[in-house]
C-alpha cells in the first residue's frame, strides 16, 4: 500500500484490464483463420479476402463470455493488397 494511493488496488485493477486485453487479442487471433499483415498463422498461411475482409468486434459482457461481431471493411480509397515484407 502506498502513502497516497492504494497502489495494490491500482495494480490489481490494471492486471484485470490487461487480462481483458489479452483475452480479446487471443480470441480475435484464434477466430481469424488466415494470415494478414502482422497477423500470421502457421496453419493458415494465406490471406482470405472472401471470408475475412472484415473487422472483428469483441464485446465483453459481465454475465457471460465475450460476444463476437463482424463489421465489413468499407473500402474508400485504396484497394487492399498483399504486403511484401
Amino acid at each position: 500500500k502506498g502513502q497516497v494511493f492504494n497502489t495494490s488496488l491500482v495494480r490489481a485493477l490494471e492486471l484485470d484490464f490487461m487480462l481483458d486485453c489479452a483475452e480479446t487479442i487471443a480470441l480475435g487471433a484464434v477466430t481469424r483463420t488466415e494470415s494478414r499483415g502482422a497477423h500470421f498463422r502457421t496453419d493458415c498461411l494465406n490471406r482470405d479476402d472472401d471470408h475475412w475482409l472484415k473487422h472483428i468486434l469483441i464485446h465483453h459482457r459481465p454475465d457471460g463470455p465475450p460476444q463476437l461481431d463482424f463489421l465489413p471493411v468499407r473500402i474508400t480509397r485504396w484497394e487492399p493488397e498483399v504486403r511484401v515484407y
